[in-house]
């Protein structure tokens, strides 16, 4: 597909959901829904090839002794066992039992664990960016903002825990949600001024 079409195709989408936002239409709702089916369509298919893609070619380093083998015998059986409980017979899919249990019992504690590593890696970016070489203003506001983050995310009972769930509740949803929000904006407005310089062809050359 060419890139003219592509980007045809993009704007058509992107001016239907946006009338559709904007006019009450129970046919143009119909046609929208219908556009973001299949668009869900066509990111599952680019997911279920990328995962083909990723099992192939850790199968290939497999075969060619290349790589990390363990790490491949890890991908590629993982792959297979949440297809075999997906798509067995008699199986309800992604809601199926065993999908669950794969993702409870092996999926979520090496997400936490990972996640409780940042721990100990934080700990150690901080010791490095307070040390003589590194340090400055920026680090020290960095730690700082840590330290607090960490201490209004103690578990304690009474009512200090009470007071530190609440102020961590209020610096989630102000300071913490206020800078969110404008980095989600900028990322917003950066994406679409570089999709209209995709689909108009503008280049560097041409500012």
């Amino acid at each position: 597909m060419r890139r003219p079409t592509i980007a045809a195709l993009v704007v058509v989408v992107g001016v239907l959901l946006l009338a559709d936002f904007l006019v009450v239409n129970a046919s143009l709702s119909e046609l929208a829904m219908l556009a973001i089916d299949a668009v869900i369509l066509v990111a599952a298919g680019a997911g279920l090839a990328a995962v083909a893609a990723l099992v192939l070619r850790r199968s290939g380093d497999l075969w060619r002794r290349r790589g990390d083998p363990v790490g491949a015998v890890l991908v590629i059986g993982g792959a297979a066992a949440m297809l075999v409980a997906g798509l067995r017979p008699g199986g309800a899919g992604a809601s199926d039992p065993a999908v669950g249990w794969l993702l409870s019992a092996l999926v979520v504690p090496i997400a936490a664990t990972l996640f409780g590593l940042l721990f100990v890696t934080t700990l150690a970016a901080a010791r490095r960016s307070l040390d003589g070489r590194a340090g400055g203003r920026d680090a020290s506001v960095l730690v700082g903002v840590a330290i607090v983050s960490t201490v209004l995310l103690l578990p304690l009972s009474g009512s200090a825990g009470t007071w530190l769930s609440e102020a961590a509740g209020w610096t989630l949803a102000v300071p913490i949600g206020a800078v969110f929000r404008g980095l989600l904006l900028g990322i917003a407005i950066l994406a679409a001024v570089f999709a209209a310089r995709t689909m108009l062809g503008i280049g560097a050359a041409d500012d």
